[in-house]
């Protein structure tokens, strides 16, 4: 993994799919590891640098809710986003109080994928290295009007620094 993408795991039990938003995202500059269970996402998030976990609610064996709460357990600044075929509010609600970054639909559109994406990972550094949203906003200024991936590069510099 080099250290100018973004890490990000995908634990996704439909193949096609897994297929595909790995390959979208990895010509968006992102370092993809991509798994169809929830215990290899534990697995690999140990053994890889983790920055955002992109996280299906329903597989077979662990699901998307054990996940969550493993994943965040052991990985404090790692931000975490539900991407379900299957959701209801109730487990929207209860995903978000476990810690879940942000929870989409099946399908979202790319756009809205890429959006949640960067906010998320925003999150991730203004956690880790403390810094107030306002002074966030200010040092991504430059990049405002940028595209969401002019905007996590800003981030990944800022991460590093």
């Amino acid at each position: 993994m080099t250290d100018t993408k973004i890490n990000l795991l995908i634990v996704d039990d439909e193949e096609q799919f897994l297929e595909s938003i790995s390959k979208s995202l990895q010509v968006r500059d992102f370092n993809v590891i991509a798994v169809n269970r929830g215990e290899k996402a534990i697995e690999a998030a140990r053994k890889n640098p983790i920055d955002i976990a992109l996280v299906d609610l329903k597989m077979p064996g662990i699901d998307g809710e054990e996940t969550l709460k493993a994943l965040k357990a052991e990985h404090k600044w790692m931000e975490v986003i539900i991407l379900t075929g299957h959701g209801t509010i109730d487990s929207a609600v209860e995903c978000t109080k476990m810690g879940a970054y942000s929870y989409l639909q099946k399908p979202c559109s790319l756009d809205e994928l890429m959006e949640s994406l960067k906010e998320a990972y925003k999150k991730k550094v203004m956690n880790k290295k403390k810094i107030a949203d306002k002074k966030m906003n200010e040092m991504l200024k430059i990049s405002l009007y940028g595209s969401p991936r002019e905007i996590m590069r800003k981030l990944k510099e800022i991460d590093k620094g």
